[in-house]
């Protein structure tokens, strides 16, 4: 079993998998590694690449982006939603795709056998790559800049909340990301994506019912809104909230609020809110794909006076 020993304390060194080769040279032969990867021991995460180790879905992912870069070679960078994916910037759609950039003097590499693989030629410079998690990637403004120019608002302003919020990309940051921006198709529309960012929203979530709201003509006055009572004890934190009405609406997240933790906390602050004369809202992802719920449920609250309540 010494040649396995082997390959896993290779695999440590090289984020976490194999290639059909490596393991050859150490002595595990073909058919052993089909009967690894039949049974479960091994999962095979792209063409001859193996991850030897169970592994759950995060660090999965994660070494099948290693292992793509790898496989291309020298000069390959992960881009756009991947590099995204990366630093940690959220707010794009879940996908399986792998989004790699080869240098210009390498512009017929091909990858068919792996369809999740999308292979691009952009133009990068030493400042515009970084690495993240041990992966060249391109810098959070570059990544950021670049999803800007392909993504539709509602996910580009989402992008844009997150890495401000996550503190990936600071405020004086902005200018950098315009500067990517200036010449380049699609620059007019993503410059009005970097109007609309506000690095408050805690969620793609937050992001998305305000800019319903946005969208439906009743923007929220603050977000974040500490409410405190007379004596000054939080009572709760409003993720988007009108003062006037003293009304607060909530971006439930599913995975945030499903725990038996999360509901009893979740009911506790809403009823010390409710005591204190504020009214509550909750909306929901699902709640965001309909245009006019939101506002029209707004514009309902916001009609009714909270003291005839």
């Amino acid at each position: 079993m010494g040649e396995f020993g082997e390959l896993t304390r290779l695999a440590a060194t090289q984020g976490g998998f194999v290639t059909a080769g490596q393991a050859l040279r150490l002595g595990v032969g073909r058919e052993q590694i089909r009967y690894l990867v039949r049974s479960g021991r091994w999962t095979r995460i792209s063409r001859g690449c193996y991850l030897p180790s169970p592994a759950g879905p995060v660090a999965l992912r994660r070494a099948m982006i290693r292992a793509a870069i790898a496989s291309i070679g020298p000069g390959a960078v992960a881009v756009l939603g991947t590099a995204a994916e990366l630093h940690g910037i959220a707010g794009l759609p879940p996908t399986a795709a792998i989004h790699v950039s080869v240098p210009p003097h390498r512009p017929h590499v091909q990858r068919r056998a792996e369809p999740s693989l999308t292979v691009h030629q952009l133009t990068l410079g030493d400042a515009d790559v970084c690495r993240a998690d041990g992966v060249p990637v391109t810098t959070p403004a570059r990544t950021v800049a670049d999803v800007l120019l392909r993504a539709r608002r509602y996910p580009a302003v989402c992008v844009l909340d997150s890495a401000l919020n996550q503190g990936i990309l600071a405020e004086n940051d902005m200018s950098l990301v315009f500067a990517y921006l200036a010449g380049r198709r699609g620059a007019v529309a993503a410059r009005e994506f970097l109007a609309e960012a506000d690095g408050r929203a805690q969620s793609p979530l937050e992001t998305r019912a305000r800019l319903r709201c946005v969208d439906g003509g009743v923007p929220p006055e603050v977000l974040q809104l500490p409410v405190r009572d007379d004596d000054g004890y939080l009572l709760g934190v409003g993720d988007l909230a009108w003062r006037g009405a003293r009304l607060i609406a909530e971006a439930d997240g599913r995975a945030p609020h499903l725990t038996p933790e999360a509901v009893y906390a979740d009911r506790f602050r809403q009823n010390r809110l409710v005591n204190a004369g504020w009214r509550i809202l909750r909306f929901t992802w699902s709640d965001t794909l309909r245009p006019d719920y939101i506002p029209q449920t707004v514009k309902h609250a916001l009609r009714q006076s909270p003291k005839r309540r």
